[in-house]
């Protein structure tokens, strides 16, 4: 029985490629090729974080894995240009669906599990129109582990009182998926991007001989991990949620 939904946050509610305005308005030309690096680096760096037993929370590894990102790509900046760049992480951009979607859900309880420190997350969903949707915010810091991490699951129980069997995940990113279902969750996959799609688009690169930093960004991250933990429903947006066999319709 479903008792109630928790979120991911980026990637997921709120659109991680939205940082590019910023990243391209900082270092003209670079901008995609930055974003798509500073966000595979940061996931990169909070697992090594949790697997090394040295955790720092989300903002150290923002702040980190931008840094690293300039570096690798001979660009130079302060630590005040990288706070400025890395600040557009507490205002990213819902995806379009996602209010209505969070509103006809709203039946159950609706939380988010993200590897955001409390003041990014308070930050990002204070500053957006999903915060009256959302009853709980729950960031790993508490556990001091990134998702996927069971640690970091285990706060859903602790937080909310519902148990893995009771509760629908719901996320994006591949790794995310595969250690919700591992840890007993139901796990919906909201999949924005089809196979198909990024098969495509790695054929037509390679035909022009040149792969775009985008689509290998969609190649690794935007897929589900060959791990063996498939998500219990796809769906292909956040409005398709509220059609999932057995989800209540929203009070009116």
């Amino acid at each position: 029985m479903t008792k109630a939904f928790v979120f991911d946050a980026y990637g997921t509610l709120f659109d991680v490629q939205s940082v590019a305005d910023a990243t391209e308005a900082a270092f003209p030309g670079h901008g995609d090729i930055i974003t798509q690096i500073w966000r595979m680096k940061q996931l990169e760096y909070s697992w090594l974080r949790s697997l090394m037993g040295a955790y720092e929370d989300f903002w150290a590894v923002t702040r980190q894995s931008l840094a690293y990102t300039l570096g690798v790509l001979g660009l130079e900046a302060s630590p005040a240009l990288i706070d400025e760049i890395a600040e557009t992480y507490n205002s990213l951009t819902p995806y379009p669906e996602a209010e209505a979607a969070l509103a006809a859900l709203s039946a159950y309880p609706r939380a988010i599990l993200s590897n955001g420190s409390p003041a990014m997350l308070d930050a990002l969903v204070g500053r957006s129109p999903l915060a009256p949707h959302i009853g709980a915010i729950l960031s790993v810091d508490a556990a001091g582990a990134f998702k996927p991490d069971p640690r970091a699951y285990a706060l859903v129980e602790a937080r909310l009182g519902v148990k893995p069997a009771d509760v629908v995940f719901v996320s994006a990113n591949g790794f995310d998926i595969a250690g919700a279902k591992r840890f007993g969750f139901r796990v919906a996959r909201i999949a924005r991007v089809p196979a198909a799609a990024v098969r495509a688009e790695i054929g037509k690169a390679a035909q022009a001989g040149l792969l775009p930093p985008a689509t290998f960004y969609k190649a690794l991250r935007t897929q589900l991990e060959g791990l063996g933990f498939a998500p219990d429903f796809e769906v292909a947006s956040l409005s398709e949620l509220a059609r999932l066999p057995g989800i209540a319709p929203a009070a009116h």
